[in-house]
């Protein structure tokens, strides 16, 4: 019998909004897809931790740590960085380095391809994951192509209900890997605990498998048309905040929802005391029920339960006509995809290019 990861098919999890007969090329060149990092604080100027604004081109994040670590002749985790970024894109972003007690080096010899190095400041904290405002984008969709009743007005008000009212908040396609092939190795990671693994891979296959199981939890809800909604037991999260707060009945928290203040949740599954009641925990506990090598593995890992947000707002978002191209400009908070606002605007094709 096959297990529901082997079944798992990211094209199955459910759209808010009905697909809309039009389709677009996506990243057919790195500029197509242009991202930069905003930091929620302004830099102090000193301190043991050098930060450098980078902008690369066609390169992965984790690969550009790797080689401004060996320029600095520290060790890999003395690198940070906010996020792992497209690697078939322009990103801008930001990576600390500890330099405890060192004179600042001389970045001037940093030279990669495709690599440009932006601003240079010192402060006294590393970056660490999810320390940001929030990214900026700026999407090319090239070639639109209409089928029939398909039309620019159409995409036009699809862009303007999804400033509206966001998207569902869905963890990305590239957080599984090609094909999903990272919930079929965090299956077996955890069918074979003695098996050796490096830390980073043992990281990337325990955050894929809570990652798609919100997913799971999310479509359901999407499905039920609740993903924005209140349901009996639900727990809330504060717009752009990691704070939860369980449903106390309060008569004001409809009105929050509708105003976008506030956003329902469901569970990163881990280690920890459940949350959710009611209507809401049943919803998570049948989708964690379909994978009980994941639910006692993430348990035996000791990661923590935590919740996310089953909406993301998209309130800036802009959209520009440029003969058959479409340029999409908007932000999200850390840790939401820019392909899952594409993914109910238009179907996509992307292009795949070759990337360090």
């Amino acid at each position: 019998m096959m297990s529901a990861v082997t079944q798992a098919r990211f094209e199955q999890l459910a759209r808010a909004y009905p697909v809309l007969p039009a389709s677009a090329r996506l990243k057919q060149t790195p500029e197509d897809f242009v991202v930069t990092e905003v930091l929620p604080f302004e830099l102090s100027g000193n301190g043991e931790h050098v930060w450098l604004q980078v902008r690369k081109r066609n390169c992965n994040t984790d690969w550009l740590a790797g080689r401004i670590a060996a320029f600095a002749a520290v060790k890999r985790k003395a690198v940070g960085y906010a996020g792992l970024k497209d690697r078939n894109a322009v990103t801008t972003q930001w990576f600390s380095v500890h330099l405890p007690g060192q004179d600042d080096i001389d970045w001037a010899g940093f030279q990669l391809e495709d690599v440009g190095l932006l601003q240079i400041r010192r402060h006294q904290r590393k970056l660490q994951r999810g320390t940001l405002k929030h990214n900026a984008f700026v999407i090319r969709l090239r070639k639109i192509e209409f089928g029939v009743d398909g039309s620019i007005e159409a995409v036009d008000k699809r862009c303007d209900l999804i400033r509206q009212q966001g998207v569902p908040n869905y963890y990305g396609e590239q957080r599984f890997g090609r094909g999903l092939m990272n919930l079929i190795e965090a299956e077996r990671m955890f069918a074979e605990p003695r098996r050796r693994l490096s830390r980073h891979k043992r990281s990337l296959y325990l955050s894929a498998a809570r990652s798609w199981m919100f997913n799971c939890m999310l479509s359901q809800r999407v499905q039920a048309g609740t993903w924005n909604r209140r349901i009996d037991g639900d727990v809330f999260m504060l717009d752009g905040r990691s704070a939860c707060f369980r449903d106390d009945g309060s008569a004001d928290l409809d009105e929050r929802l509708q105003q976008g203040a506030i956003h329902p949740t469901a569970v990163l599954w881990g280690s920890g005391e459940a949350m959710a009641r009611s209507q809401c925990a049943a919803i998570e506990a049948a989708v964690i029920e379909r994978f009980p090598l994941f639910e006692q593995g993430l348990r035996d890992a000791r990661v923590a339960q935590q919740r996310r947000a089953l909406r993301v707002r998209v309130p800036d978002l802009s959209a520009r006509w440029e003969g058959v191209d479409l340029v999409l400009a908007f932000s999200l908070q850390a840790g939401s995809y820019a392909t899952m606002v594409l993914r109910e605007i238009l179907a996509l094709t992307e292009i795949q290019a070759n990337a360090r």
